[in-house]
């Protein structure tokens, strides 16, 4: 019996994780989970499950979930990241879910790695703004970091086909979001309705905001440098709408190994619970005589900026990545609120990045710092727009 701890539980790759839970009871615990705001779905989830520990995002939401919870259950209730950190580091937990959107799941992580607990992650802003330190981390500590990106899961599957010596290239797929076809003088007129709608993916507001932008694939390349120990000039991002060939790799001698699969998160998550071994999670193999075609092209970084500022700040290194995501979260939360257009998204991050002077080699407390004088940066450039 695996004990699980899931952070984001509330999110999307929280409630298919326990979709997975529920389809293999004997297989898995859940011992700890969490929430940030949602404070009904949480407590619904709760008296399901009986963890031993939950955590939400501050006191005060913490007081009511105590108060909403019956006597008899002894779930202890923590909250912020704190919390985070205290429930991943509990001897009841064997493996770590961190499905929590943005930065704050760095922390929580590293304190699990710390823990010597095994890594399911879904949260790629640890490895964007920190990488180098994490994977540090999880190597001195012996901890297994297995992704859950459909994209990195599927590289993640393909590289033992060769050896890691004879590996060429990474080619990291994307569906393209809403707009790959809109006119790029139609962007100011994106609402976020409009943004919203992904063609493939049952994703949370900021993650599907950020594929309409490419920069959720910016970031993955960040994150699968990391993961993988790769050069960025390794990395090709292609463009594939069908979303069933979830990501590729290629081999010196030419040979190109693919992962396929439908486009539903599930299959990524429970190979990482349970890798080498693939449960049956009920969900089907792609139809090929419906799809009848598989379509590939290069991304439109005139359109979608966001993918090369990723890259540059790669290429800077430092706590540059750090700004990239900061920023971006910020104006993704802002153009959720109404309060810029879609098409200031990508110009806020350059702002940002063009004003961050980036430390190259630096410690966690300098890469927090960075993060948040970036978020400074993009709200004060908001409220005097």
């Amino acid at each position: 019996m695996k004990k699980l701890a899931i952070f984001g539980a509330t999110g999307s790759i929280g409630t298919s994780t326990l979709k997975i839970v529920d389809h293999h009871p004997n297989r898995f615990q859940v011992t700890a989970m969490s929430a940030w705001t949602n404070l009904e779905a949480l407590t619904i989830l709760i008296k399901k499950y009986r963890p031993e520990v939950a955590v939400i995002g501050n006191a005060v939401l913490a007081e009511k979930l105590r108060e909403h919870l019956p006597s008899d259950l002894s779930t202890q209730i923590l909250h912020g990241i704190d919390g985070l950190c205290q429930a991943a580091s509990s001897p009841e937990v064997d493996q770590v879910v961190t499905a929590i959107v943005g930065a704050a799941g760095l922390k929580p992580t590293l304190a699990a790695i710390d823990a010597g607990k095994s890594i399911a992650l879904a949260n790629k802003e640890t490895l964007v703004m920190a990488g180098e330190i994490v994977m540090a981390r999880a190597k001195e500590k012996d901890v297994t970091i297995i992704p859950v990106d459909s994209e990195h899961s599927a590289i993640f599957q393909c590289l033992p086909a060769g050896r890691r010596q004879d590996l060429a290239e990474i080619l990291l797929t994307a569906s393209g979001g809403p707009f790959r076809k809109c006119p790029v003088d139609a962007f100011d007129r994106i609402t976020i309705d409009d943004a919203l709608t992904h063609p493939n993916w049952d994703m949370g507001a900021k993650i599907t905001i950020d594929s309409a932008t490419l920069m959720n694939k910016g970031l993955e390349v960040i994150e699968a440098c990391h993961l993988f120990n790769v050069a960025k000039e390794q990395i090709q991002v292609v463009v594939h709408p069908e979303s069933i060939v979830h990501s590729m790799v290629v081999f010196k001698d030419g040979s190109v190994i693919g992962q396929m699969g439908v486009p539903d998160m599930r299959g990524a998550i429970a190979y990482a619970l349970t890798a080498p071994e693939r449960l049956d999670i009920a969900v089907p193999s792609p139809n090929f005589f419906d799809i009848k075609q598989l379509t590939f092209e290069p991304p439109d970084v005139s359109k979608f900026p966001c993918l090369n500022l990723a890259y540059n700040a790669l290429g800077i290194g430092g706590t540059a990545p750090a700004v990239l995501n900061a920023a971006n979260e910020e104006a993704v939360h802002a153009f959720l609120n109404r309060a810029i257009a879609f098409t200031e998204i990508p110009e806020l991050v350059a702002a940002a990045l063009a004003d961050h002077a980036a430390c190259i080699a630096p410690d966690l407390e300098t890469i927090v710092t960075a993060d948040q004088d970036a978020r400074r940066f993009v709200q004060n450039r908001i409220a005097h727009s």
